[in-house]
């Protein structure tokens, strides 16, 4: 079993006789690409325009708002068949949704960086030099050229899902496209997404200061673009940490005490590491298991077993990667699938997993939007389930004082960041509602 004091028993030793900057703090040497501006405003556009859903009433922005700093401030959110945002989002009783979308819309913070390698709770989808296309994808060859980036390649994600932003079958040409699996190639759901876009001249003109005027639009320059904006305008690298790292700046006292703790006694820094503070691994610390789990539409149960579901091997069982903790103070819910609103709580979960695991009661700590007919503790009342999860937990506990609670909380404050730059546009060449 993975344990992290005795990890930092000897970093902690070490840091008796050095300072603490010299011995266990991150260097902060984040490597961003400058992008191209013309891309990034047209990026900006396609991010906040509903163009891009099967309804045309479902943008990126829905469910990565910066009014929830780049997540949706709800557990598990509702795409298609939605309306509103955040906490006030509520079903469409003309377009009710089949589920909740099945994890925590995860914060966009930094992954322009070049250490975002693969996204996703579970690393679906990452680089991979021996792919054609440089990229791996859980959909096929045919779905991984084309993409400038990892990043760009998770755009193509959200459009794809029924629950997200492709809709019910039936509701529109998109839907039943990608129902029918009917993705790429000509009449795909791509081409179908292209070709709405291409017909906005506004669209058209912003394309061709990008591919140039006789480039055909496809799916993959809108993903490009997207992604390219999404670098740029989340880019979060100066803190009051990094301001410290870079010696440009002090902490306050409890948050110095935070970070002693963070890279010291309490053992955060072994997973949480790095510039962002994540080591962009995958762990299993038993987190509570709410909503409709990732199972096929077969399958009778709610389960989400996370890492396995990639690579097929029971030893990643309810492994999820490490996320980064940059303005994680703005972005409750915690979790993949967003089993804690309280950053306390899900700091206090870490201490002892198991034992967290156990006393969780859903109606106390998650953030669910109102749907009918949703099973979200299919798992919670099953002690089978409960002792599955419990048994790959990798995280043994330990002792802090609420106090020292406290100081780490005061740390991950000193995350936070204000990076957003061109913000939301006024309006988007559909003409749709921009979620705002």
């Amino acid at each position: 079993m993975f344990n992290r004091r005795i990890v930092f028993g000897a970093a902690l030793a070490l840091a008796v006789a050095l300072p603490l900057a010299a011995q266990l703090l991150p260097e902060a040497d984040a490597v961003f690409s400058e992008g191209d501006p013309d891309e990034i405003a047209l990026g900006q556009l396609l991010f906040y325009d509903p163009v891009l859903s099967g309804s045309g009433q479902v943008a990126c922005a829905t469910c990565h708002n910066p009014r929830f700093a780049t997540s949706d401030g709800v557990s598990l959110g509702l795409g298609d068949g939605g309306f509103g945002l955040g906490p006030d989002r509520r079903p469409d009783p003309q377009n009710m949704p089949e589920n909740r979308v099945a994890r925590n819309s995860p914060a966009l913070f930094n992954l322009g960086a070049a250490e975002f390698t693969s996204l996703f709770h579970d690393g679906r989808l990452e680089a991979d030099p021996t792919r054609p296309g440089g990229i791996r994808t859980p959909l096929g060859a045919e779905m991984e050229t084309g993409f400038d980036s990892v990043l760009a390649a998770q755009a193509m994600f959200p459009v794809l899902a029924a629950d997200e932003m492709a809709g019910h079958y039936g509701e529109s040409d998109i839907s039943r496209l990608v129902s029918q699996g009917l993705i790429t190639g000509a009449g795909g759901a791509w081409d179908v997404i292209a070709a709405r876009v291409a017909a906005l001249p506004e669209y058209r003109a912003r394309f061709d200061s990008v591919i140039g005027a006789d480039a055909p639009i496809r799916f993959t320059d809108i993903a490009n673009a997207i992604a390219a904006f999404v670098a740029f305008e989340w880019r979060a690298d100066n803190s009051a940490f990094d301001q410290y790292l870079r010696g440009e700046a002090t902490l306050p006292p409890a948050a110095g005490r935070g970070v002693r703790l963070f890279y010291g006694k309490a053992g955060c820094s072994a997973c949480h590491s790095g510039q962002f503070q994540t080591d962009q691994g995958f762990y299993a610390i038993a987190m509570p298991q709410i909503g409709p789990g990732k199972a096929a539409s077969f399958e009778d149960h709610s389960r989400d077993t996370g890492r396995m579901r990639v690579t097929g091997d029971p030893a990643d069982a309810y492994r999820f990667r490490t996320p980064s903790l940059r303005n994680v103070t703005l972005t409750a819910p915690y979790g993949h699938d967003g089993a804690f609103t309280s950053l306390e709580a899900v700091v206090r979960h870490h201490l002892d997993p198991i034992k967290s695991l156990e006393n969780y009661v859903l109606s106390q700590q998650a953030t669910l939007p109102a749907l009918p007919g949703a099973v979200d503790d299919w798992v919670l009342t099953r002690p089978a389930e409960i002792a599955k999860i419990a048994a790959a937990n990798q995280l043994s506990p330990v002792a802090l004082s609420d106090a020292e609670v406290a100081d780490i909380l005061a740390f991950l404050k000193a995350l936070e960041d204000e990076p957003s730059r061109l913000g939301i546009p006024d309006s988007v060449p559909s003409g749709l509602d921009i979620p705002r």
